[in-house]
């Protein structure tokens, strides 16, 4: 019997292991590949906030950005590098959104006469903004996330409520579940959570090329050891390998990768030695999703009327007991990871309230109008 069970072993989900590991809770965490072995272990993995004008999801990355830099720093040295960020724009509108962004943010901004580096004509004649950031090492920092848990390689295919436990494939027990699988399928069926899968595709590559920073335009492009540099996006919005019958072609991705980053820095001499692939998650409203699920058939069957209202109430709605996600982060995993996962711990310790703004009930709510 366990305290906690997380399904999915990304970044997420060892993120909220590893919340719990200082609380006497016994945690357990299942994934059918391996840590990390999804989307978390394709991503560049660099921290950064989301430079645009203005809304809330800039907002909110802003405080994860903030949270997640120092949370590393402190707990997880080795697996993560202080390391500058320069981010380009990639047009002219792009331009304007961080000419506004540099005007109003409090973090400390660089110029570009400092750096070094084998840049590309296009890139030297866009808007960038230069600001101390980090990389982690995606595999090794999920690792040390969640070395206090019980880990299962094991894929997850019945979870059952009864008599207040929740129980998983008819062999574990555990009091509170949270579901990080990504936008690979849940083992609970609610229509309403609706998750933009994106393949993503990183390659390891050699060159002589010298960059010591994280450079981010059409892709991100960081040093992963001294002779090697990791490129990466989520760049397939129309690849799914649970929906799609071709398998992904690697060798296109990989001509894709160098293209984009050609865009931005003169690589020479490449040799590609390894490649990461995965699907990542993202919502279709962009915010990302983390607390208790709604269980929607109970909801729409008692409360039609306070569904239907212009801003429902979602305390009056009835949820699953002890059941919770943490999702939805595109390609900001790195950063919204740790934040989320303290949001969640808050919650199922002392019954901290999460926002509306990232709870899974306003996907519940705006679906229950639809239909």
């Amino acid at each position: 019997m366990y305290d906690i069970a997380i399904i999915g072993a990304g970044i997420n989900g060892c993120s909220v292991a590893y919340a719990f590991e200082d609380t006497d809770k016994g945690v357990i965490i299942f994934d059918k590949e391996g840590i990390a072995s999804g989307g978390s272990g394709a991503a560049g993995a660099f921290i950064s906030p989301k430079f645009s004008k203005a809304g809330e999801l800039k907002e909110i990355l802003h405080e994860a950005f903030i949270y997640s830099t120092e949370f590393y720093k402190d707990n997880f040295s080795k697996a993560y590098k202080e390391r500058r960020l320069i981010h380009f724009a990639q047009d002219a509108k792009d331009d304007e959104a961080l000419r506004v962004y540099k005007e109003s943010t409090p973090l400390k901004l660089y110029e570009l006469q400092e750096y070094a580096l084998e840049l590309t004509q296009e890139a030297k004649e866009r808007e960038y903004i230069s600001i101390d950031a980090g990389v982690v090492d995606a595999e090794a920092m999920c690792k040390a996330m969640s070395n206090s848990a019980t880990y299962k390689n094991e894929h997850v295919e019945s979870l059952v409520y009864d008599d207040g436990i929740w129980i998983i494939n008819e062999s574990y027990g555990a009091k509170e579940v949270v579901l990080a699988t990504g936008a690979y399928r849940s083992v609970i069926d609610e229509p309403y959570i609706e998750l933009r899968g994106v393949w993503g595709h990183r390659i390891d590559i050699k060159t002589s090329t010298k960059n010591p920073y994280s450079l981010h335009q059409f892709v991100s492009i960081s040093p992963s050891s001294d002779e090697s540099m990791a490129i990466g996006a989520t760049h397939n919005v129309h690849y799914h390998p649970e929906k799609n019958a071709e398998v992904y072609n690697i060798e296109e991705g990989r001509e894709e990768l160098l293209l984009k980053a050609a865009k931005t820095i003169k690589l020479k001499d490449i040799e590609i030695t390894k490649d990461y692939m995965g699907l990542r998650s993202g919502s279709f409203d962009y915010m990302p999703l983390v607390g208790p699920l709604v269980l929607s058939s109970e909801t729409l069957a008692c409360c039609q009327k306070k569904i239907r209202v212009k801003k429902p109430d979602y305390k009056e709605f009835i949820y699953y007991p002890n059941l919770y996600m943490i999702n939805g982060s595109g390609g900001y995993g790195f950063v919204l990871a740790p934040y989320l996962a303290n949001i969640l711990k808050e919650h199922i310790l002392s019954a901290k309230e999460i926002s509306e703004r990232i709870a899974p009930a306003r996907f519940f709510a705006r679906w229950a109008k639809r239909s």
